[in-house]
């Protein structure tokens, strides 16, 4: 390899490796006494002033950071730096693993042919107290805007996607297959993978109807839906031994409830109160399911099928007749032949609890039982005349990304991610910084991403620079190798360098 002419680069350009362990101190700035002054609060007294649970804002209402009207004859409060209660920051490192999830997300929902769509996160709040269930209007961020309208942060997407399917009506071609990943809201108690915020998957198809087709396959749609979430976490690591889903019928509810002579318009209440099964103790859920109106003969009777983990039991007990027995009998035969039954198993007690579910219902869970339910969905077929639209066949799903990053941690399956640039790109002198500049151009205009130093820094640090960020090129800009119109190049990983035109770098 020929010397560099450059005598300055004789001894800078070894191996970055050298340099890894290199540290340095920080810059310090002084700020004069005379002009501003600082309470002395403590980050932790601040957060204990906010301990208690009121949504993240501070006692006494307000900000914690507000900013005293005049800097020069008040006195600065500190913010406190936690966001509210329940919600997220994403620091780079938090956002490349969001991202990352994300994009597989959408990867699946690509392989099954969706088109991805989105909603406001502010949404009217008679969206979202339709019949949703009493738990979702107890959880609420809701309020009213100046325009003294009733206003509501979206807890969940398909509202918002029932809402714009009857907003586009006719001019719609069935079916739709669409996906969307947006950010949810519920004021709720807060537990391992679950808060206040997160962000939710949904994967709807409308327009497809649970009938038999002429080779007499049925439920094909909620059986490609639970096939795109097993492609998901196949993506991720994450195997058969590790998650399940547990999948039922409400029809299977119906057929008890009918046996008792339980009105219709009762069935709705009844699901929303089985869905709390493992949330509550069983006394209260008797105890509810009595005040709806349920006799104790049918209490116990319902509670009893609610138990039941087979489906030949099931059989046994309500008739193969009946429609709940052959659709589930129909969805476990697809699940062999998209290549998942040992991913599903029968559990009575699936319900879920929004009313507007018809049909088939599942659940992802933790096989460990670590972790709270990683997804769900089922069949929705009278959603949209909920919202005063004409009923269209649908089913769906939501995926929340709390759950799923526990469990990749509880699997140790985290995956290392780190910024990674193509080029890394130095001026050797300041006087150069403009022409570093134009390589740095040049180079982006090629497609490459090139993290640009911005100051006369020394080659120690820009290499310890260039391992952090995993750099796959230093180009360093020296005036000798530019007086000929050169750069020289080292390629990271090899040690490997040389000198070439501008022109010619690619």
């Amino acid at each position: 390899m020929p010397p560099l002419l450059n005598p300055r680069l004789s001894l800078s350009l070894k191996p970055f490796f050298l340099f890894s362990q290199s540290s340095f101190a920080p810059r310090k700035f002084q700020i004069s006494r005379q002009f501003v002054s600082v309470k002395s609060r403590t980050f932790s007294s601040l957060a204990s002033e906010q301990s208690s649970d009121n949504g993240g804002s501070s006692v006494g209402g307000g900000r914690s950071g507000a900013l005293s009207p005049s800097l020069v004859t008040g006195e600065v409060q500190r913010i406190d730096v936690n966001p509210p209660k329940g919600t997220r920051d994403f620091p780079p490192e938090d956002m490349r693993l969001r991202n990352w999830l994300f994009h597989h997300f959408r990867e699946v929902s690509r392989l099954f042919g969706f088109e991805e769509v989105d909603y406001p996160v502010l949404e009217s709040e008679a969206l979202f107290i339709r019949k949703a269930g009493e738990e979702i209007r107890d959880q609420l961020y809701c309020f009213e805007d100046r325009g003294n309208r009733r206003v509501a942060l979206r807890p969940e997407l398909t509202p918002s996607l029932a809402r714009l399917v009857i907003q586009k009506g006719k001019s719609l071609s069935l079916p739709l297959k669409w996906f969307a990943i947006g950010q949810c809201w519920r004021y709720e108690r807060m537990t391992r993978g679950r808060r206040r915020e997160h962000y939710q998957w949904n994967m709807d198809i409308l327009g497809v109807p649970e009938v038999t087709d002429i080779s007499g396959s049925i439920l094909i749609a909620e059986a490609e839906l639970m096939a795109s979430i097993v492609a998901f976490f196949k993506r991720i690591g994450i195997t058969e031994s590790d998650v399940g889903f547990k999948v039922s019928s409400r029809k299977v509810l119906q057929e008890v409830l009918r046996c008792y002579s339980v009105p219709e318009n009762l069935f709705g209440k009844v699901c929303i109160i089985i869905d709390k099964m493992e949330k509550i103790p069983i006394d209260e859920i008797k105890r509810e399911l009595n005040a709806t109106g349920l006799s104790e003969e049918a209490i116990e009777e319902l509670l009893q099928v609610l138990s039941i983990k087979s489906l030949t039991k099931l059989e046994e007990i309500l008739g193969g007749a009946g429609e709940a027995i052959a659709d589930l009998k129909q969805l476990f035969s697809l699940a062999e032949k998209f290549g998942y039954s040992e991913w599903i198993q029968f559990d009575a007690s699936v319900v879920r609890g929004l009313a507007y579910y018809t049909g088939i219902v599942f659940e992802g869970f933790d096989r460990d039982g670590k972790l709270r339910a990683i997804c769900g969905g089922g069949r929705y077929d009278r959603l949209l005349s909920t919202f005063g639209g004409d009923d269209v066949p649908a089913c769906g799903f939501g995926f929340g990304d709390a759950v799923v990053i526990e469990l990749l941690k509880e699997k140790g399956l985290l995956p290392e991610l780190s910024l990674e640039v193509d080029n890394i790109v130095c001026a050797l002198d300041h006087d150069l910084q403009g022409v570093a500049a134009t390589v740095a151009t040049k180079l982006r205009d090629k497609g490459l991403s090139v993290d640009l130093v911005l100051e006369n820094k020394p080659l120690k640090w820009v290499f310890k620079r260039a391992a952090r960020i995993k750099a796959q090129r230093l180009i360093l800009v020296g005036n000798t190798e530019w007086q000929k119109g050169m750069v020289v190049v080292k390629v990271l990983s090899s040690g490997e360098q040389y000198e070439i035109k501008l022109d010619e770098l690619e």
